[in-house]
This record gives C-alpha cells, structure tokens and sequence, in this order.
C-alpha cells in the first residue's frame, strides 16, 4: 500500500483548469479499484492519495496518467507502508 503526496507547483488557476480532469482520472483509479481514499491538504498546496497497489512500478505508471502530472502542474511522493492495523470497516486491507 502507497501514501501519495501531491505538491502542486503552480498557481491555484492552473490547478483549477485541470480539476475536473484530474476528478475524471480519480474516479477511474476508484473504478479500477487502485485508489482508497483521496483529498486535498489544508491548506490547499497539494493532495493525498491512499492507493492499494502491488508495486511502486504500478503505481508509477498508474500516476503518469494524471492530468496533474502529464501537465507537470504537481510533484508527487511515494511513501509505502505494510498495513498492520485498522478500523473494522477497513480489514479488508490487511
């Protein structure tokens, strides 16, 4: 499993272009069943992105396909992590 953390590096305009893009990507990852969770930092410099992948090589490839990133309007950093740990309705994880 990856924590994804995005850091946009633009203006918020640019990011603003690109967000419904961006959603339309997300929902796909969701649909694929890549994603987990997803939402914006406060304050608004970037995102997160719980994903549920076998390799950071797939999840890459899986990120180059955002509009964020084909645009190069945002970083991205990888964190994997082994889920040991959860809430009842998130066991499936482990």
């Amino acid at each position: 499993m990856f924590v994804v953390l995005l850091k946009y590096i633009t203006e918020t305009e640019m990011i603003d272009n690109y967000l419904p893009a961006h959603r339309d990507y997300l929902t796909e990852q969701y649909q694929n069943g890549n994603f987990i969770i997803s939402g914006r930092q406060i304050p608004r410099t970037g995102g997160i992105i719980f994903a549920n992948v076998c390799s950071r090589d797939e999840l890459e490839g899986i990120i180059e396909k955002d509009p964020f990133k084909i645009n190069n309007i945002a970083d991205y950093e990888f964190i994997e992590f082994e889920p040991t740990m959860s809430c009842e309705e998130l066991e499936w994880i482990l």
